[in-house]
């Protein structure tokens, strides 16, 4: 019988780290699988992560801020930055385990003109000098969109972003070839409500979700997805 090609142990690392991680924010409360989930853009998917569970536990958040820190210790860094409550409260405890001690500010997330844009407030602005090294830091990263802005603003003021921090990484994007380092690094498919095998089976559609977000229980698909 021929052996089994051996994995490289990088790899399997990786594989036990995001494990371990995934039990993490199950206990939290944060990390949903096997369910039939209504999304706030009307699809449908098997998983889910609530991001205002993530960082619920303090042991739990400081402890993986501290891996995100462990992994960027070689990088000097002088700015945290990050938007959003939950990753703020990752960030100064991915602050607060790097060996630099770098300071921590954050950004505020909005839309202009129909296009999304991130500001910093000006007071924030004067911490981010021309050469300060600027790693960024997310809980969940989907598109990116938010991250590239990020780093075009750091650029604007002088600064370089060293590289991105995350929980949890869905989708392979491009960050103009920033180092990123995620403690998960998974995909789960989302599906149009005509596509979506769990509701071609009849299993019930949870909704819990977008009604918190809401705040109201929605009444179409039409209004879930403008919510």
């Amino acid at each position: 019988m021929t052996p089994a090609p051996r994995r490289d142990a990088a790899p399997v690392e990786t594989e036990v780290r995001e494990k371990i991680h995934l039990e993490i924010l199950k206990r939290t409360g944060a990390y949903h699988a096997n369910d039939h989930v209504l999304l706030p853009s009307g699809y449908h998917t098997t998983e889910y992560i609530e991001k205002t569970l993530v960082t619920t536990e303090p042991s739990f958040t400081e402890g993986l801020g501290a891996v995100i820190a462990k992994h960027f210790a070689q990088w000097p860094v002088d700015v945290v930055l990050s938007t959003g409550p939950g990753a703020l409260i990752l960030s100064h405890c991915v602050a607060r385990a790097h060996p630099s001690r770098p300071v921590v500010v954050y950004g505020a997330k909005g839309t202009a003109g129909g296009k999304r844009r991130v500001t910093l407030p000006v007071e924030f602005q004067r911490l981010i000098r021309p050469e300060s090294k600027v790693l960024l830091v997310e809980d969940l990263v989907s598109s990116g969109t938010t991250l590239n802005l990020l780093i075009n603003l750091v650029e604007q003021l002088g600064g370089e972003v060293v590289g991105v921090g995350c929980l949890w990484r869905r989708t392979s994007v491009e960050l103009d070839g920033k180092p990123v380092f995620s403690l998960v690094s998974r995909d789960f498919p989302t599906y149009s409500p005509e596509e979506c095998p769990l509701c071609r089976k009849g299993v019930p559609l949870n909704e819990e979700f977008v009604r918190r977000r809401a705040g109201r229980k929605p009444s179409s698909v039409q209004e879930r997805a403008g919510s």
